[in-house]
């Protein structure tokens, strides 16, 4: 069965976190993706929150820059999130928006070179290993944790182009394809993939893809703004807008083009985040 998930925008202010989280856990959501987003809202202290204000809800960050964070602190902070709360977390990591990387002075020559190095080392000391490496980013010298969760996380990673896509495929244990991907883009993403799993030979990694999506009052004219925003030439096939049973379809058209998680991401200006959730799972669900 997909997995239904939806998004907690960061340009809502965090206040507004707590109530979205206690609607999605009462409402039945089975996932609530959070974004690490320049210069908005850290992912890890909003899972965190999230996580803690909640009782069953799966929680996704999606993902950390990872530029951003030396590898031994986003090690100590995820193996952290999976001992509270264990089977609840999911974090991807990537290159981040190369623009905001210039802007903190992070960004790097070689991005896919970075991730890679990234991955091996996180999955490496998540697995409890003491690990030593001199990479041509990631330089560690004999670093261990001493609270390794008890079983290593999976580590998604997202991706755009072919380059990254195929290191994904490699490396992670998971991809994370952004909004804006028709159900034909997610087909040939897959082709990418799997073609990095194969020559790594792995299995298939399971693949998470958001999905645009509006409902309720002016959610044609909001999806017209986020398409400008976005600066797509068509809406069409990259996002959906309307009921239950027509967002239900838009669904199931990515999961048959070969998404295991959906995860729909709200327009900014919705009126109504928290009935936003609820609808994700009271309605959409049901008819997915």
């Amino acid at each position: 069965m997909t997995t239904l998930g939806a998004v907690f925008l960061p340009q809502l202010p965090p206040e507004r976190l707590r109530a979205v989280v206690r609607a999605a856990d009462e409402s039945g959501l089975e996932e609530l993706w959070l974004w690490e987003d320049c210069f908005r809202e850290s992912g890890i202290a909003t899972a965190a929150a999230a996580l803690a204000w909640s009782d069953r809800l799966r929680v996704g960050v999606g993902l950390l820059p990872v530029p951003l964070r030396n590898v031994a602190i986003a090690a100590m902070e995820i193996a952290t999130l999976t001992r509270l709360f264990p089977e609840r977390v999911h974090i991807a990591v990537g290159h981040g928006v190369q623009d905001w990387m210039h802007q903190v002075g992070a960004r790097v020559e070689s991005p896919v070179t970075l991730l890679r190095e990234y991955i091996a080392a996180l999955q490496a000391l998540l697995a409890g290993e003491r690990v030593s490496t001199e990479g041509r980013y990631v330089q560690l010298r004999d670093v261990a944790l001493d609270w390794p969760p008890p079983a290593a996380p999976p580590i998604l990673a997202g991706a755009i182009g072919p380059k990254s896509m195929r290191l994904v495929g490699e490396a992670s244990d998971g991809a994370v394809l952004t909004a804006g991907n028709s159900p034909s883009a997610v087909v040939e993403a897959k082709k990418i993939l799997d073609a990095g799993s194969a020559a790594a030979g792995r299995k298939s990694v399971p693949v998470v893809v958001y999905l645009h999506a509006a409902t309720g009052p002016d959610a044609e004219e909001r999806m017209e703004a986020e398409r400008a925003n976005w600066q797509y030439d068509t809406i069409a096939d990259r996002s959906v807008v309307g009921d239950a049973a027509t967002v239900a379809r838009a669904v199931r058209a990515l999961a048959d083009a070969g998404a295991d998680t959906v995860v729909l991401q709200p327009t900014p200006d919705d009126p109504d985040p928290e009935g936003f959730v609820r609808f994700v799972a009271r309605d959409v669900r049901p008819l997915v």
